[in-house]
């Protein structure tokens, strides 16, 4: 007996012909004798639409209350999923993220997990019931509801999987694994067999949507081998593990491309040490999350910072830094919102030369200009106008003959 756990993607489980057909899927790997624990988002469009609702009542509603509402999503889906498993003879129970033991920090919106208490599943398990689990959700030592961010359930599945010592760990989506490039940006992406922790979190945190990055980051802490596939065909998916030496041989692995970044220009801020500390300590004590950043010469006394941060993160970000723009002598805040960030991601980078070479002699013959640079050990990542944003991932991914094998 195996003892797995599965997680069901939003379009997964979209309507309540899917939830029956997830439910077959679970019966199935059950009937071959192994425990299934699972774990749901929500249904596709109900996070969107209950933050619409918020926002209509509120512009800016109250992030306690934010995560009191969006964690209703998971648990309509845990519901309906238990009861399509009854209703083919399956016993199973549904639990909120605090029913499944899941504590976290204090933070609203996009709460860490601190620890798991497994032995409530553990003992629905040996009693022979599939557990249903809602993702993206916990409580923390105040009791109150909190949520695990954008992707949560992923990370849901991963934390469970490493406290509950599965045997395998399986997250399904509408796509049937990790494919070089977005295959609907990119005509001649492919899929990848396996891909290295490290390789996944880049990618992830660059913007492929495939997976979210601090579930990825939690699966290498653990060492939880997953495998990302489809939930609407039984092929096999990518396997995510630790890196090995033959994938060193790929420079690059893939490409990805988010649009959902905004460029903030930091202007007219007194050059002298430790003015660029205080905006970035304003921004992290706002939960900020700032990605690439750019400083550039001070010259006659003053000095410019650029960075990007989420969309959504854009409003919080503005708000934090005019206090410290005051306390540091001045300064002048401006957003760009017509940006994307395309990153090429390989461990293979390590070892050889001439990437950053290929990727900006590619986008420069296609006339695409780079407005922003960042690095690290096996990524390379540009800013571009939104506008030339897809066509430059065809260019990288041509450029690094990703379409071949």
């Amino acid at each position: 007996m195996a003892r797995i756990v599965q997680k069901y993607g939003g379009t997964s489980v979209g309507d309540v012909e899917r939830i029956k057909k997830v439910a077959e899927r679970i019966k199935l790997t059950r009937d071959e004798g192994n425990e299934v624990v699972v774990v749901v988002s929500a249904r596709a469009g109900v996070t969107n639409e209950l933050i619409a609702r918020a926002k209509a009542v509120c512009p800016q509603p109250s992030e306690r209350e934010l995560d009191q509402l969006l964690a209703i999503g998971e648990q309509e889906t845990t519901a309906l999923t238990a009861m399509a498993l009854h209703g083919i003879g399956v016993d199973a129970i549904s639990y909120t993220g605090a029913q499944a033991g899941i504590f976290t920090d204090m933070v609203h919106t996009k709460a860490k997990i601190n620890t798991i208490n497994p032995k409530p599943i553990e003992k629905d398990l040996k009693a022979g019931r599939v557990v249903i689990v809602a993702g993206f959700q916990g409580i923390n030592d105040e009791g109150q509801v909190t949520t695990l961010g954008r992707g949560g359930s992923d990370l849901t599945g991963i934390a469970l999987a490493a406290a509950l010592k599965a045997d395998k760990c399986e997250i399904y989506t509408d796509v049937d694994g990790v494919y070089t490039a977005d295959p609907r940006i990119v005509k001649t992406a492919r899929k990848l067999q396996e891909i290295s922790y490290d390789e996944m979190l880049e990618l992830a945190s660059s913007g492929s949507k495939v997976m979210q990055s601090r579930s990825v980051e939690f699966a290498a802490k653990y060492n939880v081998v997953f495998e990302v596939r489809s939930s609407f065909n039984h092929n096999p998916g990518t396997i995510v593990k630790q890196e090995v030496a033959s994938m060193e041989r790929v420079v690059v692995r893939g490409v990805a491309l988010d649009k959902d970044q905004s460029k903030v220009i930091v202007s007219n801020i007194v050059d002298k040490p430790g003015s660029a500390g205080k905006v970035f300590r304003a921004l992290a004590d706002a939960n900020v999350n700032v990605d690439m950043i750019v400083q550039n010469v001070g010259r006659q006394g003053v000095a410019n910072l650029t960075f990007t941060v989420p969309q959504t993160e854009t409003h919080k970000a503005v708000k934090a830094l005019e206090p410290v723009l005051k306390a540091i002598g001045g300064g002048e805040v401006a957003v760009d919102d017509a940006i994307a960030k395309l990153s090429v991601v390989g461990v293979g980078m390590r070892t050889h030369s001439g990437v950053a070479a290929t990727l900006f002699q590619a986008l420069a013959e296609a006339g695409i200009n780079i407005e922003l640079i960042s690095t690290s050990e096996i990524k390379i990542s540009v800013v571009v106008h939104q506008d030339r944003a897809e066509e430059s991932a065809r260019v990288a991914h041509a450029a690094f003959k990703l379409d071949q094998a």
